[in-house]
């Protein structure tokens, strides 16, 4: 190759005075529109985004706070009592005849013959008193009796000579008159003391305590050489007794069940310590009138006890027939206690809320026996809220079994 072509090809072609060549106007002018557009793409993109995210969210609020706006509730279907329409209340029983056995001399015991638990006839004696005062006032009653019946003697002779002489005209009618009325006086003189002997005798007689009923010594309150206090006032009682057959039962009944007894019902009585055991008996007596302390009415129950197997004074449950018509039972978390009275919360069928007035028959504890107010369709709604009112929109929860 020549030097020519050498020189040619190491010496670079040299651009133009002008400088290096530019691309056409057009080409950026597109570039520029296509990098607007896609910022302006995104930028509408982020915007729709940010709309559609908020107005999901409102209404994800709406929802919720519509669905915390509402009141779920858990309701019960009232239950029949098995009761058959009683009533069932505390009772007390108590002998049918009962008594504390007190002494009506004083003196000191000198023994006693029974002990508590004895089962004791009428007219039996229980023990014997020392009473010396009383024997002493009874040797002196006798011979001050002595001493009038003397003197109504001569007083009985001088009459009897002073109306011989009055006869005879020897005396004046005014000195017959005298001895007629120391006659007299002498016949009453005479009268007292013998009163006062009967009665020193009878109260002598009370050294021996006997038993004035036949029963079962319940309580023995004293022993050989106790000093013994005459009367009930301060005094103790020596023994108790009472007679165990029959018993009485004696029950406070409210007033709204005032009017359901009568005499000659038969009731049943239970007691806890005796499980199974059913007593039968009749009520035999009903108090006139309503006790304004407790507004209730006393009945009392006449239960037959030959065996034994009930003690005076026992905790006794009495079944009084009470209602014609079956109760209904209702959980007691149901109860909603309001300033008119007792209520319970029925839901119907469009949600909404009706606090119904009710009557209470018993208080079982866990759960109510109502008398009337409610129907065996209702619907109950259990643990109620304390502000719910009448007329309120509530939701039913549904139930976990049969939703299980």
């Amino acid at each position: 190759m020549t030097e020519k072509n050498h020189a040619s090809l190491a010496i670079p072609a040299r651009d133009s005075d002008e400088g290096p060549a530019l691309p056409p106007r057009s080409l950026e002018w597109k570039r520029a529109k296509i990098a607007i557009f896609i910022v302006l793409a995104l930028l509408a993109i982020g915007a729709a985004r940010t709309v559609v995210t908020d107005v999901l969210h409102g209404r994800s609020v709406a929802t919720r706070t519509q669905q915390n706006a509402q009141q779920y509730v858990n309701v019960v279907a009232p239950t029949q009592a098995t009761s058959g329409g009683d009533t069932t209340l505390p009772g007390t029983l108590r002998g049918f005849v009962e008594s504390p056995i007190y002494a009506r001399a004083t003196g000191y015991l000198l023994h006693w013959y029974v002990d508590i638990g004895a089962q004791v006839k009428q007219g039996q004696l229980l023990a014997d008193l020392d009473t010396p005062e009383i024997d002493q006032e009874l040797a002196q009653a006798v011979a001050q009796r002595d001493q009038t019946a003397s003197s109504l003697v001569l007083a009985k002779s001088s009459l009897q000579r002073w109306q011989q002489l009055r006869q005879r005209d020897a005396v004046s009618q005014q000195e017959l008159d005298e001895r007629q009325s120391a006659y007299n006086q002498n016949v009453a003189n005479l009268a007292a003391a013998d009163a006062n002997v009967k009665r020193l005798r009878q109260l002598e007689s009370f050294k021996r305590i006997v038993a004035p009923f036949a029963g079962v010594v319940t309580q023995r309150n004293v022993d050989v050489g106790d000093l013994i206090d005459a009367g009930s006032g301060a005094s103790r009682a020596l023994f108790a007794l009472a007679q165990s057959d029959p018993l009485r039962v004696y029950v406070q009944l409210p007033q709204a069940y005032a009017q359901n007894v009568s005499i000659g019902q038969q009731v049943v009585v239970t007691q806890a310590e005796l499980s199974g055991q059913r007593f039968h008996g009749k009520i035999t007596h009903v108090s006139g009138a309503i006790d304004v302390a407790t507004r209730s009415l006393q009945v009392e129950v006449t239960l037959p006890n030959p065996d034994g197997r009930l003690r005076p004074g026992a905790y006794v449950q009495v079944a009084l027939p009470s209602s014609a018509h079956a109760r209904l039972l209702v959980p007691g978390n149901a109860l909603l206690f309001r300033s008119e009275g007792p209520r319970l919360a029925v839901v119907d069928n469009n949600g909404h809320v009706q606090l119904r007035k009710i009557v209470i028959a018993q208080d079982l504890g866990r759960s109510l026996e109502i008398e009337s107010g409610i129907g065996q369709n209702d619907r109950i709604i259990i643990n109620p809220s304390d502000s719910i009112a009448d007329g309120d929109h509530v939701v039913v929860a549904p139930d976990k079994k049969a939703a299980s």
